[in-house]
């Protein structure tokens, strides 16, 4: 686990290097594929996880990240990999100041202290990273360190099995026998892998 929860931008930096390869394997004709969040296909899971990272950039820098569409669109097919580059550099740029660690700042679910912010992003980077995984088949070993992280930051904003209509998140569903942590975590948050 990060030995410093107050600072997850170490590890919100692995999450994305691990995307960014990740998005660098997707080929043409994988784009329309399902994945394990229902209501996207892999194209719409690619705009998501480039939206949502630079709503967290506009966080960052102090901009009102609620005003940021969690999508992005104009993305050509072969374009994704600069575009979520683009996106993860403007993070670490964003949130270099210590500073922005402890200042209060708004996001979806209210206002929280950056590192809180940051590390929910991480969450949510880190789930889609995997839905990502599994529509493309597992082309690469996804890092279990990053799923312990988010697993514990699922358990600890979504303590409840059952979700409503207002949560981004379904309600968990049984883990397999014999999960590792990624599997965990997209049980917990609803996930069921892709048939």
């Amino acid at each position: 686990m990060n030995p410093n929860a107050n600072d997850p931008r170490p590890l919100y930096t692995r999450a994305t290097e691990q995307a960014a390869a990740l998005i660098g394997t997707v080929r043409p004709e994988q784009l329309a594929g399902p994945t394990p969040c229902t209501e996207f296909d892999v194209r719409t899971l690619l705009s998501h996880l480039v939206g949502g990272t630079h709503r967290i950039a506009t966080i960052g820098e102090g901009g009102d990240g609620m005003a940021v569409h969690p999508f992005v669109d104009g993305v050509t097919d072969e374009s994704w990999p600069a575009a979520y580059e683009e996106a993860r550099v403007r993070v670490r740029e964003a949130w270099a100041d210590d500073t922005r660690l402890e200042a209060l700042v708004q996001v979806p679910w209210g206002k929280a202290p950056g590192h809180i912010a940051l590390s929910g992003y991480l969450m949510e980077g880190v789930t889609h990273t995997w839905d990502l995984s599994e529509a493309l088949g597992h082309p690469l070993q996804l890092d279990p360190e990053l799923a312990e992280f988010a697993l514990a930051i699922a358990r600890r904003v979504l303590p409840d099995e059952q979700r409503d209509a207002g949560t981004p998140f379904d309600t968990a569903v049984p883990v397999a026998e014999g999960a590792d942590a990624y599997g965990q975590l997209a049980a917990w948050l609803g996930r069921k892998p892709v048939s």
